[in-house]
């Protein structure tokens, strides 16, 4: 089945208002610029986000943040990004703090079709007790925050309830994928990748590179789980922006 769409403004066409969107990536690693970029110039807003972080601001999701287009999110990482932490703490944006084991296995098994799991992480905590602030008022009270959580014993510990997470829309970003959607990822760009196109209802991939094939022994995502492909300019391929430059002592 052809998934090769001519352009990123094409393959979020129909990415409206209010829709859910998961959104692969890892800080600046793996993350689908051309894809998100298409997203903010299409002009949707109140969208939902999950994502392990929240970009930087002015790249990636950062930019929709920074335009007031992101109305909740839900992700495990926030401490790069300063505007999402005004947002938050402002009253601005809704946001739900996620262990990060626990987000990549509720998108897994959304993927799968598994409704909920019991996992250790959070026992014990305001994770699985309720109490954490998801939005707050412009004077800093609470407005909402996470409901309790099913806590069961299995054996000799306790384990907390987490549902799945499936979205509408998936961006995603592969080094590698073919005309049916098969997608191979480089290296740490595959941690969350996979998880967010499978999770969701119509998975939109932007790959560096289109083949006719790839071996099946190399695919790391399925075509199955993905519906839409937009084929990156070399431009578009190179930019891989770096978080933080360290350098090494002598």
């Amino acid at each position: 089945m052809e998934k090769v769409v001519a352009s990123a403004a094409e393959a979020v066409v129909d990415v409206a208002d209010g829709a859910s969107i998961a959104v692969g990536g890892f800080g600046l690693c793996g993350v689908p610029f051309t894809l998100i970029d298409a997203v903010h110039d299409r002009g949707a807003s109140e969208l939902s986000v999950v994502s392990n972080n929240c970009g930087t601001i002015g790249r990636g999701l950062g930019r929709l943040l920074s335009d007031g287009r992101i109305a909740r999110a839900m992700g495990s990482y926030v401490g790069e990004n300063k505007e999402l932490a005004r947002r938050y703490l402002g009253g601005e944006i809704e946001l739900e703090l996620i262990p990060q084991g626990t987000l990549a296995e509720r998108l897994r098994a959304g993927g799968c079709g598994i409704p909920a799991f019991y996992t250790p992480a959070g026992v014990g905590t305001q994770v699985a007790e309720g109490g954490l602030p998801w939005r707050y008022t412009p004077d800093g009270s609470v407005a909402v925050a996470s409901p309790p959580k099913e806590v069961r014993r299995f054996g000799d510990r306790e384990y907390v309830l987490e549902e799945s997470v499936t979205t509408d829309f998936a961006l995603v970003r592969a080094v590698r994928g073919d005309r049916h959607g098969n997608l191979v990822f480089a290296k740490s760009a595959r941690n969350f990748n996979p998880l967010c196109a499978m999770a969701a209802r119509t998975a939109i991939a932007e790959v560096e590179e289109l083949v006719d094939a790839i071996d099946p022994d190399d695919v790391h995502l399925p075509g199955i789980f993905v519906q839409r492909v937009v084929v990156l300019t070399p431009e578009q391929a190179a930019d891989k922006p770096i978080e933080k430059r360290t350098v090494s002592g002598r």
